[in-house]
């Protein structure tokens, strides 16, 4: 092989070589090279094609974007083609107009002073001008004062119980939860994602792998919440689904199989018999279908095609496995499917609107209980390659490869996550239309929103399909085009943004961060100095402060060891470590961590672990940070953690129930105490 394929690599923006855990540099094997090249719309499979791909990327005239990025304030240049004097004029979005002549070889434009998406006309060209405040809409922004010290709870939505919810945590949960925990002081609710799954597979339930980030969740509407008990239990006795909700109410972890069917049955039958009687809804409905436009009806008719295909042959789950004529959404073959299962698309279309009615209604209710900022939503670092989201802007999306991680000091053997990503030759050529229809839908109904993985705004670890995940390679992203249009929709939407940069984080990456007020965040566990625990004065004040989040022991599971239970017998305690090792090991952390956030006295028995958790939330919401999160299940002492990664049946991922509904959680007398301390820990610093 000659240098080809690495300069081809390069030119692309795929890194050839990396640097491990350890500090030893790597090289991507060819092999990987190449898969992710062709995904990239590089042929790479010989050195004959890889050269071919090189050519044409050196030697083709880079085409003026349909969107170029800028900062306010900042003057800017965009690529024009040919040479000599152009008159330009720029459109406002205000109105305004701006008018100049360019001498050629490039458009230097002058500052603008306005955020914005703008509009530029030159030379018969029409493009977007996206200029970009200098940060996020902030805590400040949002409370009225730079000294505010917010504190929040985080959740698992599916996990809320009320009576009747028939066994999956609702949207209308959701807004007695937030109700109860303003009335507490806190100012913020962190959710689980709620972006859309599978209608037509309920065994597809992990909110971190869906079928498009557009869209909600529909297994979170609450049914009652829209047409009424009473039509509610009749539709129930109807469909002899009352022994089923029953069950699922009362049982400790989400049954998906049995409750999403059911709430689905029962949803169908008050679309149907409900619904007409409403004009009211119905009107409504209408006007939200016809707001969303053709991305709606996509996601509308990809369900109803998932359930009729997938329904039919088991084999066929995946849409690259339907027939062909199914495969592309624009076919005839498709919109002929969709006229002749009109219902069908019908009552997709009207779930999401439900679903978007109860999550805003949640935000509204937070809102009025006096959270200043209310609901934090959590944005998925990618979707599943098989759901809608692919399959209806596929030219969008990398497919055949999947983000993952490197091999790191927690996985030796590195992480390929199944997630299907934005191609970023695809996001400049489109105008970056599906990165911003994603943030303005996840921005849509909440006050803030938790990127996750953040750093794949800069480069992503992409591991071709099939691939080992250590034979995989840094792809790299337009960075500052993604942040600028962050911080456009953030102030547009009114909208705080946290990011998860957890993991390998390159260097000044967070730095840029704070430039922008995107809070970062630190966990507990994490913030170290060799085997000391950091203070609380040596928090940073551009990050969220947090206990743990859902993929890491809750405090009383981590005092007594319990992720320890059920990772040794699973082989997950790390290369070269045994279960001994691991538990002499956390004794020395608990000692440790006890002298950083205890009162002097001996650390409590690791079966005792009330009083380090009382301890852990006073000192979290003693540190600098703006905004501490606490998970529930640290409020409530708990010991069993959300979701163990890397298990799928191991363990009890993304199911547990919450023992007793919001205010019986809440009015706990150690709850009570716990939230206390927190509060009082969250006043202003002298």
């Amino acid at each position: 092989m000659d240098d080809t394929l690495h300069d081809l690599a390069r030119a692309a923006g795929v890194s050839p070589h990396w640097h491990d855990a350890f500090g030893r540099p790597q090289t991507v094997p060819p092999h990987a090279l190449r898969a992710i090249l062709g995904a990239l719309g590089l042929p790479a499979k010989t050195d004959a094609l890889a050269r071919e791909s090189l050519d044409g990327l050196r030697h083709t005239a880079v085409p003026t974007p349909p969107l170029v990025t800028g900062d306010v304030g900042a003057p800017l240049r965009v690529p024009l083609p040919g040479s000599g004097p152009l008159r330009w004029r720029i459109t406002l979005e205000d109105g305004g107009l701006v008018e100049g002549e360019s001498q050629g070889g490039g458009l230097d434009l002058p500052a603008l002073n306005v955020p914005g998406y703008h509009r530029l006309e030159a030379g018969g060209l029409d493009v977007t001008l996206a200029i970009a405040p200098e940060r996020c809409s902030s805590i400040a922004d949002a409370t009225g004062d730079e000294r505010a010290r917010l504190w929040g709870l985080g959740i698992q939505l599916y996990g809320l119980k009320r009576p009747g919810d028939g066994g999956i945590g609702d949207f209308t949960a959701l807004s007695d939860f937030v109700r109860h925990a303003a009335g507490t002081g806190a100012s913020a609710t962190v959710l689980s994602p709620v972006h859309a799954a599978f209608s037509a597979d309920p065994h597809h339930f992990s909110p971190y792998a869906p079928s498009s980030r557009l869209f909600l969740n529909v297994l979170h509407v609450d049914p009652a919440g829209l047409f009424g008990t009473d039509a509610v239990r009749q539709a129930a006795d109807a469909l002899a689904l009352g022994g089923i909700l029953s069950a699922c109410e009362s049982a400790p972890l989400v049954d998906w199989v049995r409750a999403g069917p059911a709430r689905l049955a029962l949803l169908r039958r008050l679309f149907d018999t409900e619904l007409p009687a409403r004009p009211d809804l119905v009107a409504s409905y209408a006007d939200f279908r016809r707001a969303q436009g053709q991305a709606l009806e996509d996601h509308a008719r990809f369900e109803a095609l998932h359930a009729h295909i997938w329904g039919s042959d088991l084999h066929r789950w995946n849409w690259r496995t339907w027939p062909g004529e199914y495969r592309d959404a624009t076919s005839p073959a498709v919109a002929a499917f969709a006229r002749e299962h009109g219902s069908e698309v019908e009552f997709h279309a009207f779930l999401q609107w439900a679903a978007a009615r109860g999550l805003a209604s949640a935000q509204a209710a937070a809102r009025a209980a006096g959270m200043p900022v209310g609901l934090i939503g959590d944005l998925a670092v990618g979707c599943d390659g098989g759901g809608s989201q692919c399959w209806s802007a596929p030219d969008d999306m990398l497919i055949g490869l999947s983000i993952g991680a490197p091999p790191d000091l927690l996985n030796s053997l590195g992480q390929a996550w199944g997630l299907a990503a934005f191609s970023p030759r695809a996001l400049v050529a489109s105008g970056f239309r599906s990165f911003i229809a994603m943030l303005r839908a996840s921005m849509a109904h909440v006050g803030g929103v938790r990127i996750d993985h953040v750093m794949g705004l800069l480069r992503l670890w992409m591991v071709p399909d099939g691939a080992d995940p250590k034979d995989g390679a840094y792809l790299a992203y337009p960075f500052e085009d993604l942040i600028r249009l962050v911080a456009l929709e953030s102030q547009r939407h009114r909208t705080i943004v946290t990011g998860e940069d957890l993991g390998t984080v390159p260097d000044g990456f967070r730095e840029t961060l704070a430039r922008r007020q995107i809070l970062g965040m630190q966990v507990l566990w994490f913030e170290r100095e060799g085997p000391r625990f950091k203070t609380a004065g040596e928090y940073l004040p551009t990050a969220m402060a947090v206990t743990g989040t859902h993929d890491l022991p809750t405090v009383a599971g981590w005092w007594r060891g319990r992720d320890i239970d059920w990772r040794a017998p699973l082989g997950l305690l790390g290369e070269g470590i045994d279960e001994p090792a691991a538990r002499a090991e956390r004794e020395a952390d608990r000692h440790a961590l006890w002298s950083t956030i205890g009162d002097g006295t001996p650390p409590p028995a690791a079966t005792e672990p009330d009083a380090a958790v009382d301890a852990a939330l006073g000192f979290v919401g003693r540190t600098t940070a703006p905004l501490v999160i606490i998970p529930l299940e640290d409020v409530l002492g708990e010991s069993e953690q959300p979701n163990l990664p890397g298990t799928v049946d191991d363990h009890p991922n993304w199911r547990r129930r919450q023992p007793e509904a919001t205010a019986q959680l809440l009015d706990r007398p150690e709850v009570k105490r716990r939230v206390a301390l927190l509060d009082q820990a969250r006043q202003p610093l002298a």
